[in-house]
């Protein structure tokens, strides 16, 4: 891949979110591979434990943080610019390049304490982090069939699903990957079992690149080395430093609900229930979340939006779904995460399941599914064709129009059509049943 010139960043500031009106389910964050650092799992939903702050960061009078993650107070570093709330007065463009402050822990925005001497005793009495070995005989099944990049015309939209949460998104002239992680193997977990579904040298030259935590199966600092050190990161709150310190000089890091415009497309970060994690020291320490993308030449007449992607990164199910969709009501496209999901007492409120994915796609009010975070690494107990099989009876038991279900196989294309026309984009015929708007 070539170096080439990058369009200038600005940013543009999504108004508050009103209160959210839905309760959540129950809040525990346990790591998805490293036991060691899970958290106490959590009761189950709707147990009374209280949802995620989707308004703003907590910067003046946090609550108290579990005892792994600290909130260290420090004095501003030299030139840096106080974060304020998102979408908020103060919020306003920020020149690329510009450091921010923000609090020593985003553990205000978890909801249950880590973890305790009773979970990790029965994580390790049951023994239950991996499937067996019934369960991983799927893995010749699993859906692989790599195929050329196909050309993407003016006003189009195509995404390729390069493997997990990886995908390489061409929309509004850019090429955007999410999550990109190409490395054969990840530290804790066995080498994957599906090889990246695009050639890193057959991918276009990379425009801007979106990470929605730090968790090593979505942050790979071998792949992000390949990449020239003029690529624009869009990145969570905190994690600017780490991408900084490995020579990227356009990097981007927002709170949820913030956004900032690249080109045409503006990229949008929006709340996930979810934690992070990278070493024994940083619990907490930088944000998580998903992306919404949207080019805006493509915007339509009715909604004046444009043509909208939805990546969601890893999260659990809750109420923050409706509360994206109410902020973005025409997604074209939601890339959602079925995998690792099982035990399901230990992971319910971190990764959603199948099931938990229909719903949380009906609750955007999407036109359409891409499943994700699946078939490439194994992170968890279940058997590893079994998130495929469950999302599309979960699916098919929800009346959906099966075109509408895009799960592709790892390496395979699917293109958003230029036409404002219902039906017309390539592949995806139907309309969402409950999503009574213009087709974008």
């Amino acid at each position: 891949m070539r170096d080439h010139p990058q369009p200038p960043l600005t940013n543009a500031a999504t108004p508050p979110a009103p209160a959210p009106a839905h309760p959540s389910p129950s809040d525990a964050h346990p790591p998805e591979r490293r036991p060691e650092h899970r958290p106490e799992p959590a009761g189950p939903p709707g147990t009374g434990h209280r949802a995620p702050n989707l308004r703003a960061p907590n910067l003046r009078a946090a609550p108290p943080a579990p005892p792994a993650c600290p909130a260290p107070a420090g004095a501003l570093p030299p030139g840096a610019a106080p974060a304020v709330r998102p979408g908020g007065r103060g919020s306003g463009p920020r020149p690329l390049g510009e450091m921010r402050a923000w609090p020593g822990s985003f553990a205000d925005r978890l909801t249950t304490p880590l973890p305790g001497v009773r979970a990790f005793a029965r994580l390790a009495r049951e023994g239950a982090f991996r499937p067996g070995p019934e369960g991983l005989r799927g893995i010749p099944d699993l859906p692989y069939r790599p195929a050329p990049l196909p050309a993407v015309g003016p006003g189009e939209v195509c995404v390729t699903w390069a493997g997990h949460a990886s995908w390489v998104v061409r929309t509004g002239g850019l090429t955007v990957l999410t999550d990109p992680v190409w490395s054969r193997r990840i530290l804790g977990t066995p080498a994957r079992m599906t090889p990246p579904g695009v050639r890193w040298e057959e991918l276009p030259p990379v425009d801007a690149v979106v990470i929605s935590h730090n968790h090593y199966d979505h942050l790979d600092a071998p792949t992000l080395k390949r990449l020239p050190r003029d690529t624009a990161l869009f990145v969570p709150a905190g994690l600017a430093r780490w991408c900084r310190r490995r020579g990227f000089r356009q990097v981007t890091e927002l709170d949820w609900w913030e956004s900032a415009e690249l080109g045409g497309v503006r990229f949008e970060f929006v709340p996930a229930h979810h934690w992070s994690k990278r070493s024994l020291l940083d619990t907490c320490r930088t944000l998580w979340g998903g992306w919404v993308l949207t080019d805006r030449t493509a915007a339509t007449a009715r909604t004046g939006g444009g043509r909208t992607v939805y990546f969601a990164g890893d999260t659990g199910y809750g109420h923050w779904f409706r509360e994206i969709g109410a902020r973005h009501p025409a997604i074209a496209l939601a890339l959602l995460p079925i995998g690792a999901y099982a035990p399901r007492w230990w992971l319910r409120d971190v990764h959603t399941d199948p099931e938990e994915a229909v719903r949380a796609f009906l609750d955007l009010g999407a036109r359409r599914m891409a499943p994700m975070h699946w078939a490439a690494f194994v992170l968890s107990a279940e058997p590893v064709m079994e998130p495929l099989h469950r999302v599309r009876a979960a699916w098919a038991r929800a009346g959906l129009p099966r075109e509408d279900l895009w799960d592709l196989p790892v390496g395979a294309s699917r293109t958003l059509g230029a036409s404002r026309t219902p039906g017309a984009d390539t592949g995806a015929p139907g309309r969402h049943p409950s999503a009574a708007r213009e087709a974008p």
